[in-house]
């Protein structure tokens, strides 16, 4: 298997202050890059929080000229990005919960939320998902939050050839002991590291739990964050086998 780094970016997004926390996630990316890391995923809507009534005033198109900064950044440090952002795909269609990949070669590519919690049909519309990354012989499949409540998500990945599952996620206190017990059976069921990126901190009125995780793929874990707050959690491949670590930012 080709040598890999890949994390999790658990941050604390601003409620509808975009400008503010794409400036946090560039401080994110320079500090991924330090580690080494190629891959880096931030949670559900990062860019704006999980905010469903703000969501149509602040989606953009995946090209809008809002986003230049991180591209430009990500193009710099020879990394790939995944950011969560409210999308239209056209001008009068409806909001989609995109998970935007920011090419380390300036590539721009699309995941849209293919699955909605309850409740979120008021403010989104469902999207099609999107296609696994390729690393060498990686194969790396996203989802956003509901999406891996449904097994039928992660098993299509495996059956595909995915090796590796990345979620960005938010995740309440109440349900993090659910959910997360969901990813690390994935994990083991069908061999697939799997990356859980959650917000740090209170959005969209839910008490975020933190405690971003990485699993192996016999369902070990990695990495995870000891709590709430900024904090990335790092898996590298090299060698043969997966090792992982915290930052705390």
């Amino acid at each position: 298997m080709t040598a890999l780094t890949l994390a999790a970016a658990q941050t604390i997004a601003i409620a509808g202050d975009v400008p503010a926390n794409i400036q946090r996630h560039l401080a994110f990316m320079q500090a991924a890059a330090e580690h080494g890391v190629q891959l880096l995923v931030f949670p559900e809507l990062s860019l704006t929080g999980y905010e469903p009534t703000l969501a149509a005033g602040l989606a953009i198109a995946p090209q809008d000229a809002l986003l230049a900064p991180l591209r430009d950044r990500a193009r710099e440090l020879r990394l790939t990005a995944v950011v969560g952002m409210p999308i239209r795909v056209a001008p009068q269609t409806g909001v989609l919960i995109g998970a935007l990949v920011l090419g380390a070669d300036g590539s721009l590519a699309v995941y849209t939320k293919q699955h909605l919690h309850p409740g979120e049909d008021a403010a989104f519309i469902a999207g099609q998902g999107g296609a696994a990354l390729e690393y060498g012989d990686n194969r790396i499949a996203l989802a956003v939050c509901a999406d891996f409540s449904h097994a039928s998500h992660p098993r299509q990945a495996a059956e595909a050839g995915a090796n590796v599952y990345a979620a960005g996620v938010l995740i309440s206190e109440g349900g993090y002991a659910t959910d997360s017990a969901l990813l690390q059976g994935y994990a083991a069921e069908h061999r697939l590291l799997v990356l859980m990126a959650n917000h740090g901190g209170p959005s969209g009125g839910w008490a975020c739990a933190g405690r971003s995780a990485i699993w192996a793929a016999d369902g070990g874990l990695l990495a995870a964050a000891p709590g709430i707050g900024d904090v990335l959690v790092i898996a590298r491949h090299d060698g043969g086998q997966w090792a992982g670590h915290v930052v705390v930012l």
